[in-house]
């Protein structure tokens, strides 16, 4: 059966399908991985002949996430609380929040995590953490927003994944994995290596 790897927010404008198909890049040469794009839009899915070595799936995929044949299944979730979330939470393995380092962008993920948490006590080995993403290179974080994000109940990931120019644009340049930005695929990768170590932790 496949991990899966659900990155939500009822905010757009986060980078969760920037989040979503790097990350799926990370794990190919490893894993078989699926993308699914839950978003009516289908920003990812539109991408489906542009990136051969993932699958990417449109909203069809929802149906029988748990059946797909694949080891690895992530899910890309539109930008507002979509009644497929709840359900969608029971059956992921891990829940990625992205957000903005800003104080509303911080406050704004409260009714999410409270959907995980819902999620949670009828499944306790789903697992969640928050990441800071999209965030300004020299302007850093707050004590303030790091106050609140570590006052949750949802962990904190170590990994930052910044503004960059590289990153908004990996959509289009195959990837940051296959990219020339050392910066920015070292926060991928440490990205990668965190959700990995909460998949493979048991509780």
């Amino acid at each position: 059966m496949a991990k899966i790897i659900t990155i939500a927010h009822q905010k757009g404008g986060v980078g969760k399908s920037t989040l979503a198909l790097n990350l799926a890049l990370c794990f190919q040469d490893q894993l078989k991985v699926a993308l699914v794009d839950t978003d009516m839009q289908g920003s990812l899915y539109h991408l489906k002949e542009d990136f051969k070595g993932v699958t990417i799936i449109g909203t069809e995929g929802f149906k029988n996430i748990q059946q797909l044949p694949y080891e690895l299944v992530i899910v890309d979730t539109p930008p507002y609380l979509s009644n497929h979330l709840p359900e969608l939470f029971l059956h992921s393995d891990f829940i990625l929040v992205p957000t903005k380092a800003g104080f509303f962008d911080v406050m704004a993920i409260r009714s999410t995590l409270s959907l995980i948490q819902q999620a949670r006590s009828r499944n306790n080995h789903i697992k969640a953490a928050i990441i800071l993403n999209m965030v300004k290179p020299r302007t850093g974080l707050t004590k303030d927003v790091t106050a609140l994000l570590e006052g949750m109940e949802t962990p904190l990931l170590k990994t930052v994944v910044h503004d960059r120019v590289s990153i908004t644009r990996s959509a289009i340049t195959a990837g940051i994995i296959n990219g020339t930005d050392p910066k920015a695929k070292a926060e991928i990768m440490a990205l990668a290596e965190e959700v990995v170590n909460y998949l493979t932790v048991e509780i």
